[in-house]
């Protein structure tokens, strides 16, 4: 006989880790006091083996007997929104977007409904935390919106529910997860089991009725979705918002994408309009680049599959105390003191008495050890007090020996650096042979100049 067994399981508010007993901090995320009950669970437990013979059989196919769907996309017309969802929205596919408060969220949504109202695409906004008053107010700084675009501003995640299978929208927005509610024992919102509960609902609707659907997600201040991880795993697409401190600068990155490539990112800038998107980046990073000025180098980066151009800063001087500083903006500090330490063995350049800080322009948190040598570069320029020439730029990864290491990318970086105008280009010697040989034809006065180590 099969017997019913309740079950009692806590949950973490900032990062969703399940724990079967209450713990006072979270061996996740390392939150205190963060974990709350969930509803109890009721699970048949069948007798023998476990197996419930009564249950329908499913017949499995092979690939060959598969019918053979393409993918149905809808273009937004915002290129970098598009190229970043892999081509265009994919109909009946659901999409998570993430980011801080005030990032941008809510007003790229509107500017992706508003591109497609304008198109004659039929589109629902529902949103859980402003008045229909306050989306005017916020949507008049988008544009004039279409007919083809209506709003709720509603929480009962039912009755949202019951006019998405009344109206069948194409598109279907809903903004946020968290301020939504079903009618559950648990009725508060934001709650682990009704933001499971809630996005379980969209996502059967939006398969069932061919409903493309996007939910915005707060984040915990780990920078990670609120609510169960499962959250990101029942959605089709996770974007992620980033925010630049220096600049108005947004970077929208792709964590998961089942349609496409998770491998990718779009920048957009902030301004009284909206979103602007950025297709070149790297013009941005490099934009008020002073001329002839120490210890300023240019890189190329690959971030999320991207080639993108920016300043390596460097300030070396005279150390005031006994122990010099080392501090680095957007990267590893761990790995400027290795680089610091190549250049005193090899180079046999004295820097314990110096303070040396570096600066990665543009708010990047880079991980890409392509920026070895521009780092070197910039060090030895600031400490020797000798610009280095405007059109020049310099990658590679640097070894404890001072070699200079292969990097990956090669012919994507130096496109990126020929798009831009620059003529010389300092690569590992490994890497030059690998270079498309066409392009180095088509662009005869770009001089190619192979590095073997830090001394050459």
């Amino acid at each position: 006989m099969s017997k019913k067994t309740n079950k009692t399981s806590f949950y973490c508010k900032e990062c969703g880790f399940e724990s079967i007993k209450w713990l006072g901090q979270c061996p996740s995320c390392g939150s205190w006091n963060a974990f709350v009950e969930a509803e109890k669970v009721s699970k048949t437990i069948s007798n023998s083996i476990g197996i419930n013979t009564t249950a329908e059989v499913i017949e499995p196919k092979s690939l060959s007997n598969i019918e053979d769907v393409k993918e149905e996309r809808v273009l937004t017309g915002i290129s970098e929104f598009d190229n970043l969802l892999g081509g265009g929205i994919v109909k009946g596919s659901l999409s998570l977007i993430g980011g801080a408060p005030g990032i941008g969220k809510s007003t790229l949504l509107l500017q992706v409904v508003k591109a497609l109202g304008d198109k004659g695409i039929n589109v629902l906004y529902v949103s859980g935390e402003e008045s229909l008053n306050q989306i005017k107010i916020r949507a008049n700084r988008v544009g004039k919106f279409s007919e083809s675009v209506k709003f709720i501003s509603d929480t009962n995640m039912d009755s949202i529910i019951a006019t998405v299978i009344k109206t069948k929208p194409e598109v279907l927005i809903i903004d946020s997860i968290q301020t939504m509610a079903l009618n559950l024992d648990d009725k508060v919102p934001g709650s682990i089991t009704q933001v499971r509960a809630c996005t379980q609902a969209i996502f059967r609707v939006c398969k069932e009725y061919n409903i493309s659907s996007f939910i915005v997600g707060h984040i915990t201040k780990e920078g990670t979705v609120a609510g169960p991880k499962l959250l990101e795993h029942i959605v089709d697409v996770v974007l992620y918002f980033e925010d630049d401190q220096l600049k108005n600068l947004r970077i929208l990155r792709c964590n998961k994408n089942r349609f496409g490539s998770c491998d990718a990112l779009a920048v957009f800038e902030m301004t009284s309009e909206g979103l602007r998107e950025i297709k070149n980046p790297s013009e941005i990073f490099l934009e008020g680049r002073p001329s002839n000025a120490t210890g300023c180098v240019v890189t190329c980066v690959i971030e999320s599959g991207r080639p993108i151009l920016l300043e390596i800063q460097a300030l070396v001087t005279k150390s005031a105390f006994g122990i010099a500083r080392r501090t680095i903006n957007g990267a590893d500090v761990n790995r400027l003191n290795l680089l610091i330490a190549i250049i005193e063995k090899r180079m046999n350049i004295p820097l314990y008495q110096y303070d040396i800080y570096i600066n990665i322009t543009g708010g990047l948190k880079l991980k890409d050890t392509s920026i070895d040598l521009a780092i070197i570069m910039a060090i030895v320029s600031s400490y020797k007090n000798v610009a280095l020439k405007n059109d020049c730029i310099y990658c590679g990864e640097v070894g404890l020996s001072g070699e200079v290491r292969s990097i990956t990318n090669i012919n994507s970086r130096v496109q990126e650096a020929i798009k831009l105008g620059y003529k010389i280009i300092f690569l590992p010697k490994t890497n030059v042979d690998s270079l498309d040989e066409n392009m180095i034809k088509k662009y005869k006065d770009i001089e190619i100049k192979p590095i073997q180590d830090v001394l050459n």
